[in-house]
Parts: structure tokens; C-alpha cells; sequence
């Protein structure tokens, strides 16, 4: 449900049920576990050294947000391959994250516990994401 003072800008009630329904994205299981990668990734990187602050600490944090936000701005389209061209970018995002946590071990920002933690975290949010993707493209592509 919008809050009322939402409601009271947008004209006509169907708008008003179409912004509360594009918050599905939180009920799906592929989100809830990019955002949980997110909030970890990016407590992670604030112990890399100050020097990688607009480096790879950034580039990682951009990548991490990046997989859950594509899967919000994927579900809130209406033709299956629309959404589906965002979550393959979520997906490409998610590799970019991994890559990320690999060259912050070689390097020495994090240790091998932190790494296999977050491998295996990056594993768990991309398992729910390929079924997404799977499911998208057995629906029919009109609209």
C-alpha cells in the first residue's frame, strides 16, 4: 500500500496499484540474497587500504549494488525480455563481483575465510537468479 501522501499526487488509482505492485522484486529470493551480498560486500571493502578507496573497493561496491538493482529495474518491466535483458546484466554483475573478491584475495585485502565466505555468498545469490532468467525466457515474448 503507497503511503497516502504518495497517493495523493498520482493521478488515477491504477498508477497508484502499479507502483505498490513493482515492490514484488522484494519477495523474490534471487533479490533478497544480492542485497544481502551487497550490504556484505560493501562492509567487506571498507578494510582495504585507503589507496584503493576510488579502486577496487569502489569497483566492487558498484558491482555489488549493481546486482540487485538490475534485478529491481528488470522486474518492474513489463515484457519478459526486457526483464530479462536486466537480469543478464545482474548476472554479468554478479561475475564482475566474484572476479573482484578473487583479485582482493591475490592482493591481500581480505583472507581466505572472507573469500570463500563471499565465493560461496555469490554462488547462493546467482543459483535463484538463473532460475529467474530460465523462467523469463519460457514465457511468450508478446506482450
Amino acid at each position: 500500500m503507497l503511503p497516502l501522501f504518495l497517493c495523493r499526487f498520482v493521478p488515477g488509482r491504477r498508477i497508484a496499484e502499479r507502483l505498490s505492485m513493482s515492490l514484488g522484486h522484494e519477495k523474490l529470493v534471487a533479490w533478497q540474497r544480492a542485497d544481502d551480498l551487497f550490504i556484505a560486500i560493501h562492509g567487506v571493502s571498507r578494510g582495504f587500504p585507503s589507496d584503493e578507496r576510488f579502486g577496487l573497493s569502489a569497483q566492487i561496491r558498484r558491482a555489488a549494488y549493481s546486482v540487485p538493482a538490475n534485478i529491481v529495474e528488470g522486474m518492474a518491466r513489463r515484457s519478459p525480455a526486457d526483464r530479462l535483458r536486466f537480469l543478464n546484466i545482474a548476472e554479468a554483475s554478479l561475475a564482475e563481483v566474484s572476479y573482484c573478491v578473487h583479485a582482493s584475495f591475490r592482493l591481500g585485502y581480505v583472507t581466505r575465510e572472507t573469500h570463500d565466505a563471499i565465493q560461496s555468498s555469490v554462488r547462493q545469490a546467482g543459483a535463484p537468479l538463473v532460475g529467474l532468467m530460465r523462467s523469463m525466457k519460457r514465457l511468450p515474448t508478446r506482450e
